[in-house]
């Protein structure tokens, strides 16, 4: 039987993407083991999923002052023989990152035991980690610091956005788009309504902040909410602990700290969609069509990735981009009302795009990666 390592964590999305190929990569006959790190939420994620989860020492790499940039490159060179000695132990014929620092010491590792690599990134520009590891790596996708560390090591590097092209090896660079898990793509419309005990009599305004909701945007929609109401009705997931109590017995209008498994009927029952920007939740939306005004992170609040991920896919036109320091009743009312009017042009948009099979495409190349090896 042919053996996959996956690698990557210290956030969510550095799980999903990995969690979406589970079902193509047992259908194509693989054995899969998962590496990350001790306690991280990947390791709950994975074992979830049911995969064998081995942990291994990680650090974190930095551009800033910290004493812990004294501390953890021991952590990593520990996590570095872990991953030589699991590498040694399963034997595996290609492994699988999605980034995030623990998959540093295990690109590292499948090097050393020549062992091809395929990583995964999802923003639009390198970060630091798939920056200096060499020249074995097969495949790699696009968004963090430790993937950025590992490029030079990709004889394949995948990507996301059209402009992430001009940041990699010709040689390398390959227009992907992100893995998406396939039971999103199975949602019931009436399931959803009638999980958000709403009607068919107006269209459906969906609102997604991030797991930790969005204070800025819960706010704003809050404040135009009996305009929106004349409109549209309204499911609103604002992260935990923003729940507006006062807002409970409001007719047409539901709210929510976090949604799993039901997400995907809500999605269905949504006309449009209000998000933030993260690369992974973007291209959730372009594989569901979602006609979508994004709000991305402020360059003040962030690194500017969403920002860069929302300029792309308006520049595509699949969404319509709302800055945050743009964001008052005024703006919002706007954006909302004319995304709604012009919502067949975003479909028609998103309809023509051919990043919607990244499952499939990642797959093939795990064979071809395997094949040649």
């Amino acid at each position: 039987m042919k053996k996959i390592i996956l690698t990557g964590g210290g956030t969510a999305g550095h799980v999903t993407p990995n969690l979406a190929l589970l079902p193509s990569l047992k259908k194509a006959g693989y054995e899969i083991r998962y590496i990350g790190s001790y306690q991280g939420i990947e390791r709950k994620l994975i074992e979830g999923a049911g995969i064998p989860y081995d942990g291994i020492s990680s650090g974190k790499l930095r551009r800033y002052f910290d004493l812990k940039n004294f501390s953890d490159p021991f952590r990593v060179a520990k996590g570095y023989f872990e991953a030589l000695r699991l590498m040694k132990r399963y034997k595996p014929d290609v492994v699988f990152s999605k980034g995030g620092f623990v998959a540093v010491p295990v690109v590292l590792a499948a090097k050393h035991y020549k062992v091809p690599v395929i990583i995964h990134e999802s923003d639009m520009t390198p970060g630091l980690a798939n920056k200096d590891i060499g020249s074995h790596i097969s495949i790699v996708y696009f968004t963090g610091l430790a993937n950025k560390i590992c490029i030079p090591s990709a004889a394949k590097v995948c990507c996301n956005f059209p402009e992430t092209l001009k940041y990699l090896p010709k040689d390398k660079a390959v227009l992907t788009g992100s893995p998406i898990r396939a039971e999103l793509l199975e949602g019931d419309r009436k399931a959803g309504l009638s999980y958000a005990h709403l009607t068919e009599d107006k269209p459906v305004l969906l609102i997604i902040g991030g797991s930790l909701g969005s204070v800025a945007v819960n706010t704003a929609v809050r404040k135009i909410l009996p305009q929106l109401l004349n409109t549209f009705q309204v499911i609103h997931i604002c992260g935990k602990g923003n729940l507006d109590e006062s807002l409970i017995d409001t007719e047409g209008y539901v709210q929510y700290e976090y949604v799993d498994a039901p997400l995907k009927h809500l999605f269905a029952a949504a006309d449009v969609v209000i998000s933030r920007a993260g690369a992974n939740s973007i291209c959730e939306l372009l594989a569901l069509r979602k006609p979508n005004l994004l709000i991305p992170l402020s360059a003040a609040a962030s690194r500017g990735d969403q920002i860069l991920n929302a300029d792309s896919f308006a520049r595509q036109g699949f969404s319509k981009v709302l800055k945050e320091e743009e964001l008052s009743d005024e703006t919002l009312s706007t954006a909302v009302f004319d995304l709604y009017k012009n919502r067949e042009t975003y479909i028609n948009a998103m309809e023509k795009s051919s990043l919607s099979n990244a499952v499939e495409t990642i797959t093939s190349l795990i064979e071809s990666c395997v094949s040649h090896s």
